[in-house]
């Protein structure tokens, strides 16, 4: 008796949330009321029942938008991933005809998605709705496994949100969508077998570090971070060193084996020196053009369109970061956060670009500090005794916000067509006018015709279905500040020049192109001259709200209503 007037009054002086109360109960009473005893599995199991019922309702909600939208035409990443996946289904390795900077992980898993869900955007945009609910659900388990299941559930649903917004284009299947997904396959795997010689987990993890990379180069920062909190949280002291030298040797292998495969693939292929120059010489040059003021100013722009619509959201970012200071049950995960955002905010930083879609590796750990925020704020309000207001306020708060952004967006995830979803997110661009200049090509040519793209339009080569002229499927490359822009002009002049492609594309508009100003123009001249000798003009695609397409002899009669159009010129018989 003694023992429970003890208990009680300790419980009035220091409440707590219901589970510890609950424990308390169980601690003091096992012997007088073992019904008790019997109430903890229950909770527990209701609680991570309530918990995964709701990421699944959030996975359905993200997955739906993008269902709807699934028709959304590629934009020119997504169509270099998707022509240079086509090659690979055709048997032509990366490098040969498709010239990039990027690693060819992405192209292979465009292969895959494509090899299932067919050549389509719908179909490679099914392919990204299952690796955005994966990776939705994997924020979700290690934020479960790290801290809790409000926080797990806030923290699944704020990196769904984040990664449809349109103006982020989160809507498109960037290659950083692979990338997180690696990345969180690997961390998961590695807090699973941390503690543990179960070393075929660590083994694991290391190939999902190595396949972030190997999508894109802004991968190897999660392989380092997940390194480094191995050699951390595995640290042994003065015993049990064989062990943990056997997980860090484990986790390396895994890790470098991935890159070491791709590159013997590509040796064997006999386009190593070209992967080599563009992965490793160009793109140096490329991460080097921009200035640390010019950086700097990209970033203040692109923070400041982070918090439009979400202003709540990143107060709770923030106050999720601040409770690491004053709860001390969360205190033992502050450096696995602080480094995840550190190495995130590295992956995106590179080169100093700060493109939106570069922020889909950092979503990971600010949804989590978003729900440790939430989770936070709820314990917090039970100290100040809320009672049920405790739970019941912040959750309601984080609720609206999270409506609020979705009504904020509701036009383009609920009301538009796929068309006017990507004029919305990209403008002028000329994404919709590549899909029907690509068809007109598919059909009007024969299977084995090559076309070459003037501009950086890689999607209408997926489109129409035809081998390009040129690997140069880009020509930012050409008139960039960098050392290699004349050379690289030469050699698509030569390439085309040599093949003499049956159809030629001239994208008139300066997105395609972002002509340097200190660039050599000679590529720009070339082209003109070229068209007018060894062509005749065969179409016109005219974009805007409503796209305006001219073939035959109407398109020399045809005078485009923008600055921003399309030519499609025919060789001479």
């Amino acid at each position: 008796m003694l023992a429970l007037n003890c208990r009680e009054a300790f419980v009035r002086k220091h409440p707590e949330p219901p589970t510890i109360l609950l424990a308390i109960h169980t601690a003091s009473d096992q012997t007088e009321n073992p019904t008790v005893v019997a109430e903890i599995p229950r909770q527990k199991e209701f609680s991570l029942r309530w918990a995964q019922i709701a990421i699944v309702l959030v996975i359905l909600l993200i997955a739906g938008i993008r269902f709807r939208l699934r028709d959304f035409p590629l934009e020119r990443d997504e169509g270099e991933y998707a022509y240079a996946g086509q090659l690979i289904l055709e048997g032509i390795p990366p490098y040969e005809l498709a010239y990039n900077m990027k690693l060819p992980g992405t192209y292979a898993a465009y292969a895959a998605v494509m090899a299932v869900f067919g050549q389509t955007a719908s179909g490679i945009h099914s392919g990204i709705i299952i690796v955005n609910a994966a990776s939705i659900f994997l924020v979700f388990l290690i934020t479960k496994k790290l801290f809790d299941p409000t926080a797990a559930v806030a923290a699944g649903a704020i990196f769904g949100l984040f990664t449809i917004r349109p103006i982020l284009v989160g809507l498109a299947g960037h290659a950083t969508h692979f990338v997180t997904l690696a990345a969180l396959v690997s961390i998961y795997l590695l807090l699973k077998a941390c503690g543990t010689d179960r070393y075929t987990l660590y083994f694991c993890s290391g190939i999902c570090a190595g396949l972030a990379l190997v999508m894109k180069q802004q991968g190897v920062f999660f392989a380092i971070f997940a390194g480094l909190y191995l050699c951390w949280s595995e640290w042994p002291g003065t015993a049990g060193r064989v062990q943990y030298l056997r997980k860090i040797a484990w986790f390396s292998a895994g890790a470098i084996l991935p890159y070491l495969v791709t590159c013997l693939i590509l040796l064997r292929a006999g386009v190593f020196q070209k992967f080599w120059f563009w992965t490793v010489s160009y793109a140096r040059a490329y991460s080097s053009e921009m200035t640390l003021t010019q950086g700097l100013h990209h970033f203040a722009n692109r923070m400041e369109l982070q918090k439009e619509h979400l202003g709540m959201i990143w107060f709770l970012i923030v106050f999720g970061m601040a409770a690491f200071l004053w709860r001390r049950e969360i205190k033992q995960h502050a450096l696995f956060i602080i480094g995840l955002l550190a190495f995130s905010f590295l992956a995106v930083s590179v080169g100093l670009y700060y493109r939106g879609h570069y922020f889909i590796m950092a979503y990971p750990v600010l949804a989590m500090l978003s729900g440790v925020g939430l989770s936070s704020a709820q314990t917090l309000l039970a100290k100040l005794r809320w009672g049920v207001a405790s739970a019941a306020v912040p959750a309601t708060i984080f609720v609206l916000a999270y409506g609020n952004a979705l009504y904020a967006e509701r036009q383009a995830y609920f009301f538009d067509s796929p068309h006017e979803a990507c004029r919305y997110t990209y403008g002028a661009n000329p994404f919709p006018e590549a899909l029907g200049v690509g068809n007109y090509i598919r059909e009007h040519s024969a299977p084995d015709a090559r076309i070459a793209v003037l501009g950086s339009e890689p999607e209408i080569y997926f489109y129409a279905h035809r081998l390009s002229a040129t690997g140069y499927i880009y020509a930012y490359p050409l008139v960039e500040a960098q050392p290699y822009g004349r050379v690289m002009q030469a050699e698509m002049i030569k390439e085309i020049e040599a093949v003499k492609p049956e159809v030629l594309v001239c994208v008139m508009m300066n997105n395609s192109w972002i002509v340097d100003p200190q660039a050599d123009r000679k590529i720009l001249d070339w082209m003109e001259a070229y068209s007018k000798e060894h062509y005749t003009l065969e179409g016109v695609a005219d974009g805007g709200n409503h796209d305006v397409y001219r073939w035959g002899p109407d398109a020399g009669e045809y005078r485009p209503r923008r600055p921003e159009f399309i030519l499609v010129y025919r060789r001479h018989s």
